[in-house]
């Protein structure tokens, strides 16, 4: 069974950000392979990692329900799905990555999103590390069969909204019946020293400080020029930082 990295935190702090340079680390330092989900909506992922994303599996769904009788004549619609979710998989060297998209519109996609779910769920059994990138609402995480996440990773800015967001999302976990193992937080953008009420709220919430990480022109520069986080030298200081955060991280999954 796969290993599940997953993160989550509200718009705007840098989740996709730090999911990219997290899997910039799998890419250095790990072997097996890895399959990153691209849970937001907003499907940003692709993009920093300097990826041309064409559909998606919120393509798929969509699609299909405007026709279900679409399907080819003599397959079955399972075996139909399945060959288009294939195709939206998106493999590279050291990972695969696939992106959810949009989500439902009107109408009952439960058979369709059986399906699918189904798929990835047999999917991720092909890989050692699994990575979600989510939305705030933790959706993807919810529908998966296995419901198990090993580390979850939550990250703010350094703000207080955002670090009140992750107390929301802590508190949602139980509802949503995920089996998380264990917890920490990111703090992106972040000073030298924190204050004492930001630090007074870590403490209120009751996740540990995993990582902290400043501020750094590169990823603005990757930014405006299109280019993939990935290829960001060893001694930028937010990857430096995630490096350090993702040597602890493995300890604490393996």
């Amino acid at each position: 069974m796969s290993k599940v990295i997953a993160m989550s935190g509200k718009g705007g702090v840098g989740k996709t950000t730090v999911s990219a340079l997290v899997m910039r680390y799998f890419t250095k330092h790990f072997n097996d392979p890895l399959l990153a989900i691209d849970a937001d909506p907003n499907s940003n992922l692709g993009e920093t990692l300097g990826l041309e994303i064409d559909k998606t599996v919120g393509d798929i769904r969509e699609n299909f329900m405007k026709d279900p009788q679409g399907v080819p004549s003599g397959m079955d619609k399972m075996l139909y799905l399945e060959m288009l979710m294939n195709q939206v998989l998106i493999e590279e060297k050291a990972f695969d990555l696939l992106v959810m998209g949009r989500q439902e519109g009107q109408g009952c996609y439960c058979m369709v999103n059986n399906i699918l779910n189904r798929f990835a769920d047999e999917l991720e059994g092909n890989y050692k590390y699994l990575l979600v990138d989510n939305e705030a609402g933790m959706e993807h995480l919810s529908r998966r069969t296995s419901g198990k996440v090993d580390i979850l990773l939550m990250v703010t800015d350094y703000a207080l909204r955002g670090l009140r967001a992750v107390g929301r999302i802590n508190e949602m976990l139980d509802s949503l019946k995920i089996d998380v193992k264990h917890k920490g937080l990111i703090v992106n953008r972040a000073p030298e020293n924190l204050s004492k009420a930001f630090l007074d709220e870590v403490e209120s919430i009751g996740v540990p400080i995993l990582c902290t990480i400043p501020d750094d022109n590169n990823l603005l520069e990757f930014d405006m020029e299109r280019r993939s986080l990935l290829e960001l030298e060893d001694d930028s200081p937010a990857v430096v930082a995630i490096d350090g955060m993702m040597e602890k991280v493995k300890e604490i999954i393996d």
